[in-house]
């Protein structure tokens, strides 16, 4: 495969992070130094980056519905529950792409795919993430231009993409941006407690059924959906006049009617 692969592949950062390592010099191939992007390395070559020897590893992709009460982190000093105690011990080094925070669940991608991460998290790329949000108390239809105009929270200006409201105290909200906290924080702004927050969807990727606290590989067809998405308009406003239509794939985590 092609070095910027390789390496790729190794756990180093995206294809175009490490043709900068390659560019800077920092890249040997079998003892001398290589600058050229279009060099094709295989298992018999010998690699390294700075005095380190790199190979490269099995790509997974992995789809978790991560469970409340667990930390998007590889290790914790208070010894707290961590996401990769769910996956087998044997595995190659994964990270989490984006996070939930311990009190959230739902979709989380965990990968050592460095192009797929960039792919969710650049902010260039304006992946959708869905989520399902319980509130303290009744929802007021009246916020919802504000969310979709935006409010300044910390981190700046937060937005939503898409809002609508499924049961009294229980909203559907589509982001494009990742700033963290963001929907507790906007929700807060406008006098809310968030007492429950699911991710449903990132791109064209769902849950699709998977129980809390169970993973499953992506597929081949599903990576590149994620890497190339074609997105949709859809409209960012929910109708208050009527009643939102029951989607077969909405998960109704909090909603136990919708109106």
């Amino acid at each position: 495969m092609r070095l910027n692969r390789f390496l790729a592949s190794a756990g180093l950062g995206s294809r175009r992070g490490c043709e900068e390592l390659i560019r800077e010099g920092r890249v040997t191939v079998n003892g001398t130094i290589c600058t050229n992007l279009s060099t094709i390395v295989g298992e018999e070559d010998f690699v390294k980056v700075g005095s380190r020897r790199v190979q490269a590893e099995k790509t997974l992709n992995v789809l978790l519905n991560k469970p409340r009460g667990y930390l998007c982190t590889a290790s914790d000093t208070a010894d707290r529950r961590t996401i990769f105690e769910l996956f087998p011990k044997n595995w190659p080094r994964v990270f989490h792409v984006g996070r939930l925070d311990k009190e959230s669940e739902g979709l989380l991608i965990v990968t050592n795919d460095g192009d797929l991460s960039l792919k969710l998290t650049h902010p260039r790329y304006k992946i959708e993430k869905e989520y399902e949000v319980l509130l303290d108390k009744p929802y007021d239809i009246a916020h919802t231009p504000k969310l979709i105009k935006g409010i300044y929270i910390e981190g700046g200006r937060a937005k939503a993409e898409f809002v609508r409201r499924l049961a009294t105290n229980v909203v559907k909200v589509i982001l494009k941006q990742g700033i963290k906290r963001q929907i507790r924080l906007m929700f807060y702004e406008l006098g809310y407690e968030v007492k429950g927050l699911c991710r449903t969807r990132i791109g064209s990727l769902k849950l699709d059924g998977l129980r809390t606290g169970e993973w499953r590989l992506l597929t081949p067809k599903e990576v590149e959906q994620l890497k190339n998405p074609v997105q949709s308009k859809a409209p960012k406003l929910g109708n208050p006049s009527t009643k939102p239509k029951q989607s077969r794939t909405a998960p109704a985590k909090y909603a136990k009617r919708r109106e």
